[in-house]
């Protein structure tokens, strides 16, 4: 959950509560960065939000066009865990998403990090 502020429009409506992201860094197999986003767009992140889990992404690395970073929330430790261990025991990941998945990943990387008590996203570009 994030707070909007920009002083000049967007006054600061609410405080966040602390949350637990995973930055996650992904390298694809050269040349399927596009086939491996559509993928992410339509069948991952729906499964995984049905889970619970919070997405923004996919941001794509600008530098390297077989390179991704998505953030994956969750409302603390204790339900990462459980929703992690429902998705990928679950029979969507196990039968179907992970055989998609894997074989157009290079690696990845992922840090675990924790909000600060207010997050501030500010409000749009000013012209």
């Amino acid at each position: 959950m994030f707070v909007l502020n920009n002083a000049a429009h967007y006054p600061l409506t609410h405080v966040a509560q602390t949350m637990i992201v995973e930055v996650r860094s992904y390298r694809i197999k050269p040349g399927r960065r596009a086939e491996f986003i559509e993928f992410f767009k339509t069948q991952a992140m729906p499964a995984q939000r049905s889970y619970g889990m919070k997405i923004l992404g996919p941001l794509l690395d600008i530098e390297n066009p077989n390179k991704f970073v998505w953030l994956r929330g969750f409302p603390s430790l204790d339900e990462r865990e459980r929703m992690k261990d429902a998705f990928y025991e679950g029979e969507m990941w196990k039968n179907e998403l992970e055989a998609i998945a894997m074989p157009m990943l290079d690696s990845y990387d992922v840090i675990l990090c924790e909000t600060s008590p207010i997050n501030l996203l500010d409000g749009p570009w000013e012209e």
